[in-house]
């Protein structure tokens, strides 16, 4: 299966907002929660957000609660992130996958993709 491509990423002021789209088949994606993650600069790879196969649940990190708000088009076959009120702690390659069994929640990630910077500057 071919991972999804994300895009949207760049140079952004802190306090900022940044909107990432994540794009894949709609067979990739069929079921399957869809979630994005990210990976700062010396960092292990971390949880940012996570939405169910019908967009009725969603799951967030507690760093960015309230700040992050993940939507899913399965029209589109995209699942989009949107970023407000970004900190330089943001920093990071920004990545998508669906989970490879879970229809609910991303716990067992799928194949990863080539991620989107995001730099949150200031």
């Amino acid at each position: 299966q071919v991972p999804p491509v994300e895009s949207g990423g760049g140079l952004v002021q802190a306090g900022g907002s940044r909107r990432l789209s994540c794009t894949a088949s709609a067979y990739y994606f069929d079921s399957y929660a869809v979630g994005w993650f990210r990976q700062a600069p010396g960092k292990e790879r971390e949880f940012v957000a996570s939405i169910s196969w019908d967009g009725v649940n969603t799951y967030y990190a507690d760093s960015v609660k309230g700040r992050f708000t993940i939507y899913r088009d399965n029209a589109k076959t995209t699942v989009d992130l949107q970023m407000n009120s970004l900190e330089s702690e943001d920093t990071a390659v920004y990545y998508c996958t669906k989970d490879k069994f879970s229809g609910v929640v991303v716990r067992t990630p799928d194949y990863w993709g080539q991620g989107t910077q995001v730099t949150v500057s200031g």
